[in-house]
């Protein structure tokens, strides 16, 4: 495959799947998947092509003789060969023998968890380290070791930002003509609500109330509104709101079909704190999607846009959709750590990304639409740091500028272009 992009997930694929019987790599429809995966099978069972399904129900044993690795593509399709790999890892299968890919969680498919048998790791769309906009010269894993030294320099600016959060980081549709893009990503969308979601088994009785709750749900990128707020969003002066078991259940289709990707809040074990928030920050699988149920294009983000509804958030659309990006390239770059964010419940005190590592060491990052950083916009991370003393490692301002470098308080500054795995 020459023409295939090397993913920062390759790397952490290259440490389990030789170490491990059965690895599933899931994430939304388009991320890469299937090619990713491709790569390192020695043996390809589409399981979305009928045949396929009907030589392994009338062979269950078909896979286990096949020359490993064996890629069990778009699994779901199936889901009884997630028990056939589970009792096969269970009888002694040897490492790397199964590689699994899936698209969607079954709804109510009665499989078993496959905890400790099939380890499962997350593909999102293309980080910006992934689309080669520039070299990275800082790296996360570093600053989470504690790293010193911070240098680069970059003509990557906002309207490459810009263009970056409506072209999507889906392989497969970022390279498109602008017309092009645009009209995929639509098809997209309309495939998740005419499709998608009856095959989830929710079929939807009125298309225009899911397209207005995710219309308002993308507005809502980079907050914490309450799913209240939301619907209240979605449905303005309508008597006849759809019941709350209805939207519960919008969230929990479009959670197993992978196209929600929230940020959960950090909750700290210590007595740090009082008061802290719990709501997640809303986000969807990409920027690109969120930018296109709300209408907007480059030159409308460049403008300043707002995006209906605009009470949902702080600010212009395009700083909320610029943290979106940057929260999508620091989850893909932390591949042995949590990515979560704070806010105490009163609004006080607020920190965008809380990056944290099983040892209980933080890295606290905030994400500015801008430039250059004044001692306003590290407020947050210096309460932060009188908190918690030695357990935060280190504090990031990631921004649009050209040169990376440490304040002389500490603080880390970043173009989000410079910043890598």
């Amino acid at each position: 495959m020459p023409d295939y992009t090397r993913r920062i997930l390759d790397d952490l694929l290259d440490v389990l799947l030789p170490e491990l019987p059965a690895v599933e790599v899931h994430g939304a429809k388009g991320v890469g998947k299937t090619a990713t995966a491709r790569r390192r099978a020695a043996s390809v069972l589409e399981l979305d092509d009928p045949a396929a399904r009907e030589l392994v129900a009338a062979d269950r044993a078909h896979l286990t003789r096949l020359p490993a690795p064996v890629l069990l593509d778009e699994w779901q399709r199936m889901p009884e060969v997630w028990d056939i790999v589970r009792r096969h890892v269970d009888a002694g299968a040897e490492r790397g023998r199964y590689l699994l890919t899936g698209s969607a969680a079954p709804v109510g498919a009665a499989i078993h968890s496959g905890a400790g048998r099939i380890v499962g790791v997350r593909l999102r769309p293309l980080s910006l380290a992934e689309r080669g906009l520039e070299t990275p010269t800082v790296s996360l894993a570093a600053l989470l070791d504690g790293a010193t030294e911070v240098e680069g320099t970059t003509e990557v600016a906002l309207p490459t930002y810009i263009e970056e959060i409506v072209g999507s980081g889906f392989p497969g549709i970022r390279t498109s003509p602008s017309v092009v893009r645009t009209r995929r990503l639509d098809a997209y969308l309309d495939a998740v609500v005419q499709r998608e979601f009856p095959e989830q088994g929710r079929a939807v009785r009125r298309p225009q109330v899911l397209r207005g709750w995710l219309r308002a749900f993308a507005a809502a990128t980079s907050t914490t509104a309450s799913y209240n707020a939301i619907l209240a969003a979605a449905t303005p002066g309508e008597s006849d709101k759809p019941a709350k078991t209805t939207t519960i259940a919008y969230r929990d289709v479009l959670a197993s079909l992978w196209l929600l990707d929230e940020v959960e809040a950090w909750l700290p074990t210590g007595n740090h704190f009082a008061r802290l928030g719990q709501a997640p920050k809303h986000h969807l699988a990409d920027p690109a999607l969120a930018a296109r149920l709300l209408g907007v294009n480059a030159a409308a983000l460049a403008a300043g846009a707002q995006g209906p509804p605009s009470d949902l958030r702080r600010g212009a659309l395009l700083g909320a959709l610029f943290e979106h990006l940057v929260t999508l390239s620091v989850r893909t770059y932390a591949t042995d750590a949590t990515v979560h964010h704070l806010r105490t419940r009163d609004g006080d005190h607020e920190v965008d990304l809380i990056v944290r590592r099983p040892n209980g060491r933080v890295l606290a990052i905030e994400v500015k639409l801008a430039a250059s950083v004044t001692d306003d916009d590290v407020r947050h991370l210096s309460w932060l740091r009188a908190r918690i003393g030695d357990d935060l490692v280190g504090a990031v301002v990631v921004t649009t500028g050209r040169e990376a470098y440490r304040r002389q308080d500490g603080v880390v500054v970043v173009p989000a272009a410079l910043l890598g795995p």
